[in-house]
């Protein structure tokens, strides 16, 4: 069930971390944001952002996990960063820990989520990026069952900028 969708324009890359920051300030324990876009498209920048709203310390650089497939961040709330675009079969999910995480109390960002089976995600974030030139990205954001007003109250106030 969707409960609320939010369209919203990027101009730079400061913007796109910057958007990660605010949503991460709201996210409550066992968050689920499936992060959707082709390469280059500012997922890992939007993570880099929700690090500072989870408050990750400064210490820790956030890149791609595209070789390690998770990394941990400790913070306010733990943050999983996982990318799993080299995983080639589901039963790998099971390999890398997935699952786990899933049921965390910690927030998990899924680089290249799409490629997720429906039934391992029921209540989740969908943040689909998409490149308009250069610097420009057209996010939009599609909240599927997770009840947080104050999340709900931001995507609000984000699509009506």
């Amino acid at each position: 069930m969707i409960v609320n969708v939010t369209k919203i324009t990027t101009n730079s890359i400061e913007e796109t971390i910057n958007l990660g920051r605010e949503i991460g300030f709201y996210l409550n324990t066992g968050t689920i944001l499936a992060l959707i876009g082709d390469l280059g498209s500012g997922k890992t920048a939007f993570v880099q952002g929700l690090a500072k709203g989870l408050k990750v310390p400064e210490k820790y650089y956030i890149t791609s996990p595209t070789y390690t497939i998770i990394n941990e961040y400790p913070g306010r709330l733990k943050l999983f960063h996982v990318d799993l675009y080299r995983i080639q079969n589901p039963v790998d999910y099971y390999d890398v820990g997935l699952h786990d995480i899933l049921a965390s109390d910690g927030v998990a960002a899924i680089e290249w989520a799409g490629i997720l089976c429906k039934e391992l995600l029921s209540e989740y974030i969908k943040i689909c990026f998409e490149i308009t030139d250069d610097n420009s990205r057209d996010i939009s954001i599609a909240n599927h069952g997770i009840i947080n007003s104050n999340l709900s109250r931001l995507f609000d106030r984000l699509s009506n900028r």
